[in-house]
């Protein structure tokens, strides 16, 4: 459980514990992480590091943490040197930061994989998934104690899973827990197991996968009962934001857009998982909802194929059709083309720091004015980037004169 006396020391040692902290976006955080706190980088690319949110008391850069949960055997720093060799990170940078790798990598915990016959933990063993989330959360706590943390922020970074098929349970928090203690039942996907863990250890959390993660009605619900601050979902990193940017601004000039179609090619372990046509239809929805509800067009078809070869380089093409005056027709086509981790990894450490404000400040359940992070915000139907920018700048003012910061 959270210390309530810490809570209003929003500066104080926080930690990050990343849900799948193998992966290239949080190796790539922890580099970045590293490489900040110790001067080697200057905080390029994070929101947090300009005002109004620098002078907001969030916790230093420093005073940042790392552990988590991950299912794979591949170190961090094993994943970094794969990083350096696609020519992501330097070799300088790695070099500076390795030692940093070493300790996170020292804290991070096996995950819960529910598709295991039988795992180090014992989790394929017959234990109800109660009886997991509890392990999970004993981990979270575990570190926070040894580390003396003020708080835990725990960010869902593992691979996307299919949509959830609804259940009662997902919608009432008793049944649900009726549920989790049945050992014979598996009633909630890998990512919501780990949401409610974090639920468990009293920790903030935030949903940077399309997953299902603390987005059942009954998680949110339970988080909001324990005083937990969330966040979500999915990271809007790329292409979704460019549109987020340009969207409006057709809007403004009264021109009507018929069509906006795009084709994402990314390769890497996104590539792989999102190979799988269940996967992919989670990241599809999240992708199109925002510029569903921006245009007011229906046609906006979209694909994602898998291209090994780009390894974590994201390719994302937009044919943009509008109808102007008169009935006439214009087109726009942008090419995006970026490291996809070096993308998600700033907002990774932006929402562990705005997080851990939220918590200090007695603030549970849903943050809305996080929207700007996420593709598919929870709590708000806003997707202008340039709304939300504002919405993020006005949050970030109150909540940390309520926290007394």
């Amino acid at each position: 459980m959270h210390h309530a006396s810490a809570r209003h020391h929003a500066s104080a040692r926080t930690g990050i514990w990343f849900v799948g902290a193998r992966g290239s976006v949080a190796s790539t955080a922890t580099v970045g992480l590293a490489a900040i706190a110790e001067g080697q980088a200057p905080p390029t690319g994070c929101v947090t590091a300009r005002e109004p949110f620098a002078s907001a008391g969030l916790p230093a850069f420093a005073d940042l943490v790392v552990g988590g949960h991950d299912i794979s055997s591949v170190t961090m720093t094993k994943r970094a040197e794969c990083l350096v060799e696609t020519g992501m990170i330097g070799p300088r940078l790695f070099a500076a930061t390795h030692d940093a790798l070493e300790r996170a990598d020292a804290e991070v915990r096996p995950g819960y994989d529910p598709h295991a016959a039988h795992t180090d933990t014992d989790d394929g063993a017959g234990l109800s998934q109660q009886a997991v989330a509890e392990r999970l959360a004993a981990d979270i706590t575990s570190f926070q104690e040894r580390h003396d943390l003020a708080r835990v922020v725990v960010i869902d970074l593992s691979s996307t899973e299919p949509p959830v098929d609804p259940a009662p349970e997902h919608d009432d928090v008793d049944a649900l827990l009726t549920a989790l203690a049945d050992p014979a039942r598996a009633v909630l996907p890998a990512s919501s197991v780990s949401a409610y863990a974090a639920i468990l250890a009293g920790a903030a959390y935030a949903a940077f996968t399309p997953s299902a993660g603390m987005g059942l009605p009954a998680l949110t619900r339970l988080a909001r009962q324990r005083g937990i601050p969330v966040a979500g979902q999915d990271g809007k990193t790329g292409q979704t934001w460019l549109r987020t940017v340009l969207a409006p601004a057709f809007a403004a000039r009264g021109l009507k857009v018929l069509s906006w179609a795009g084709t994402n090619l990314l390769g890497g372990g996104d590539g792989a998982t999102l190979a799988d046509p269940d996967a992919v239809r989670s990241k599809l929805a999240s992708k199109n909802r925002g510029l569903t509800a921006l245009t007011g067009s229906d046609t906006t078809p979209l694909h994602i194929d898998n291209v090994p070869d780009l390894g974590d380089t994201k390719v994302a093409w937009d044919h943009v059709h509008v109808e102007g005056f008169l009935g006439s027709r214009l087109t726009l086509q942008t090419t995006w083309s970026a490291h996809d981790s070096m993308l998600a990894a700033p907002l990774v450490l932006d929402l562990a720091r705005l997080l851990a404000l939220a918590h200090a400040a007695g603030i549970s359940g849903p943050v809305p004015e996080l929207g700007f992070f996420f593709k598919d915000p929870w709590g708000s139907d806003v997707h202008d980037a340039a709304d939300q920018a504002r919405a993020v700048e006005d949050w970030v003012r109150a909540t940390s004169a309520r926290a007394g910061r």
